[in-house]
């Protein structure tokens, strides 16, 4: 746990410190578990929500600037979401531990029991990285896990596509998938969900992973896609370009190379900064706020905390909800004539800000 004064100063010079609530350094020799837990903010005695990821970093403070800047949004996306909870995230450092299966176990127990030590202040589940069975793994450590009732990235895909109807919606007056065309970067549980979603309507679908293995099995399931090589897919001439893999997408480099009408993806912190958003807002691409639309994993989550029977439908209903959501923020953006990722800051930051 961070207490130092030296600590502190690390944590508080970073560039995605955000006076975070509380911020805890992992390091487990025995297991070889090491990492971060943040707590952005906490609404009174109301918990704080937030995946576990696992990846490899270069350094401890790489790894606590992704717990920092994912805790942040983590709070952006559940107060747009209309849930009164707080943002976190869980970091685990992937190293050679994690390779075998036991070993891996024992750290994701380690890792457990530091989140069933904060009494309850923070809940998780599955990010990048980590599986159904981690959950287990992790489930038998703590009872702050989540992740069990219904399928989450299912969830977070339907609330995507409610985005990407919504800005289809704005761009030509007609929010159906329905001859329009796609960019899809990233295969994983998210980008592969959102090509079954639009597979059968879509004019053309673009898609490219650096996993091969996962571009075959894509290509043999859905044969009408065409691959195209992850270094070009955000330059096809698309509607939707759909950034579903890591940070970052869309930046100081790539944002001048783009060929898109819309950009609506699964992928958190799209943007490498405000500023790119704003330029998107001059070039006249649409961009939906990541946070916004990839919200339904985490409502799925939180509705299994709030209800120990899970109903497809009240989620579902919850998830919908996205749209009316996205909509306001592009009047208010047409309004006031901001980006839409700086209206959906400030009407997060109003939420979050009054949190005590």
């Amino acid at each position: 746990m961070v207490k130092t004064d030296e600590s502190n100063k690390i944590v508080e010079s970073s560039l995605e410190f955000d006076n975070h609530t509380f911020v805890s350094f992992l390091n487990d020799s025995k297991t070889g578990l090491r990492g971060f837990i943040a707590i952005h903010r906490q609404n009174g005695d109301i918990p704080s929500f937030g995946a576990t990821r696992m990846w490899h970093y270069d350094s401890d403070e790489e790894a606590m600037d992704d717990a920092l800047r994912l805790s942040r949004m983590m709070s952006y996306k559940s107060a747009l979401a209309g849930l009164p909870y707080g943002g976190a995230k869980g970091v685990i450092i992937l190293n050679s531990n994690t390779l075998d299966t036991r070993k891996r176990n024992r750290l994701l127990e380690a890792y457990a029991e530091n989140v069933e030590r904060l009494n309850k202040q923070f809940i998780t589940g599955t990010d990048v990285g980590l599986t159904q069975k981690d959950l287990d793994a992790m489930n038998k450590k703590s009872k702050h896990i989540v992740g069990f009732n219904g399928d989450a990235t299912e969830h977070t895909a339907l609330g995507i596509l409610c985005g990407i109807e919504t800005c289809l919606g704005k761009i030509f007056e007609d929010g159906s998938i329905a001859g329009r065309s796609f960019a899809i970067q990233g295969l994983g549980k998210i980008g592969s969900s959102i090509i079954d979603y639009i597979y059968d309507d879509a004019k053309k679908i673009f898609v490219s992973d650096t996993d091969k293995d996962i571009v075959r099995d894509i290509k043999n399931k859905y044969p009408k896609v065409k691959v195209i090589d992850p270094l070009d897919i955000h330059k096809q001439d698309v509607d939707v370009f759909s950034p579903c893999a890591l940070s970052h997408a869309v930046n100081s480099e790539t944002v001048s190379e783009l060929s898109c009408k819309i950009i609506a993806g699964g992928a958190n912190n799209q943007l490498e900064n405000e500023k790119t958003g704003e330029l998107l807002y001059k070039l006249g691409i649409l961009y939906a706020p990541d946070y916004v639309i990839n919200a339904g994993g985490l409502i799925s989550v939180t509705d299994e905390f709030e209800h120990s029977k899970y109903s497809r439908k009240r989620v579902e209903d919850k998830v919908i909800r996205i749209k009316d959501t996205l909509d306001k923020i592009f009047k208010s953006s047409e309004k006031h004539n901001k980006a839409p990722n700086v209206v959906a800051d400030e009407m997060a930051k109003r939420i979050v800000d009054k949190y005590k």
